[in-house]
């Protein structure tokens, strides 16, 4: 019997970007056709400047102008859409409330009773590891603690599709692969379709289920990579063989692309 074909969650059908600038246009994407299924890992990785995080502000609704359709479930969309929740770079816990506030909050700009928040805000606390925490302000947390609660909020709105650019970017080497662990565990239970722009290859390689690899300015999908390790993964497979391999094969690629953003880099300072 032949193996149905599941229908992709997300789908991007010729998606490309150019920006109208005082200096003259800049095409910042080729266009791109992707299908991303259900529950699936994609890292996006290639040089600065490759169109990474204009991609993924297309996919989220924060960029309206561009070539191409963006689908949900088959139904075109253009702009935000409640399926999809987006974590940034940039801390963005609110200073002045607490963890439980801020995971809180959309929740109660949504409407939803005190007593339903605080419980699914707890809940969401315990997922990405927050326990004894609640209380505390942000101030009074480590950089990764803060961006827990980032990913808390947004797991708030129960997007089934979470976007993520460079959000373990500030973050120390151990904390970053700590977190890591966590956020897989996260997307494991949650069966959830994650996009991760990230520069580091061996984040990609961790998190993944394939890896696509951008090519410097105007960006395109120069190449996917499967990764073929197992499930459930971590860190601990990071010293493993066929770990390096897969970096090694992805540098291969992306070393290419960088060479040409420092070549233009230095073409520009000139």
């Amino acid at each position: 019997m032949a193996e149905v074909k599941q229908a992709p969650v997300l789908r991007l059908y010729n998606v490309a970007k150019t920006f109208v600038t005082p200096h003259g246009n800049v095409r910042a994407v080729e266009p791109v056709t992707l299908d991303i299924r259900q529950g699936e890992f994609i890292s996006v990785i290639g040089p600065s400047g490759c169109g990474k995080s204009t991609l993924m502000n297309i996919v989220g609704g924060l960029i309206e102008d561009y070539e191409g359709s963006v689908e949900v479930d088959g139904i075109q969309v253009r702009g935000c859409h409640k399926e999809i929740g987006m974590v940034f770079q940039e801390e963005s816990a609110f200073p002045w409330r607490t963890a439980l506030d801020n995971v809180t909050f959309p929740m109660e700009a949504a409407g939803i009773a005190k007593d339903e928040r605080v419980r699914r805000a707890m809940e969401l606390l315990h997922l990405v590891g927050l326990d004894g925490f609640e209380k505390r302000f942000p101030s009074e947390l480590s950089g990764g603690m803060r961006q827990r609660i980032a990913i808390a909020r947004t797991l708030a709105f129960r997007p089934r599709i979470l976007l993520m650019d460079e959000p373990f970017a500030a973050l120390d080497e151990q904390t970053r692969l700590l977190l890591g662990d966590k956020v897989l565990q996260i997307q494991q239970e949650l069966n959830q379709t994650t996009m991760l722009i990230t520069h580091n290859i061996a984040e990609a390689v961790q998190l993944s289920d394939r890896v696509l690899i951008m090519s410097f300015r105007p960006g395109r999908i120069k190449r996917v990579v499967e990764i073929d390790l197992p499930h459930p993964r971590s860190s601990k497979m990071m010293g493993g063989e066929r770990f390096g391999q897969l970096v090694a094969t992805i540098w291969e690629d992306l070393r290419e692309e960088a060479s040409k953003g420092l070549q233009e880099l230095e073409r520009v300072k000139n």
